[in-house]
């Protein structure tokens, strides 16, 4: 039978750890990417249906690309934060 030295066990456990760390670096920049495409999304919703419904009590905001970003990289503070900056400057 093969004895297996204490060497091996390490290198073997050093690279279960290195799989492993390399797989959190994958997998973390992915979900900031899933984050920023689903705040994209509710973004240009929020802003698109605000436009539409908030014309019948007199809220508007112009979409352009400026707004555009604004509202898809913060989302629901991103449109409130826009509507601050409309009214109350």
């Amino acid at each position: 039978m093969p004895q297996i030295d204490i060497f091996t066990i390490l290198a073997v456990f050093l690279a279960i750890g290195a799989i492993y760390i390399i797989g959190m670096l994958l997998v973390v920049p992915i979900k900031i990417v899933i984050k920023f495409i689903i705040n994209g999304i509710i973004g240009a919703a929020l802003l698109f249906f605000l436009n539409i419904f908030g014309g019948f009590i007199g809220i508007n905001i112009a979409i352009n690309p400026i707004t555009a970003l604004i509202a898809g990289f913060l989302g629901i503070p991103g449109i409130l934060l826009l509507l601050f900056l409309q009214y109350f400057l």
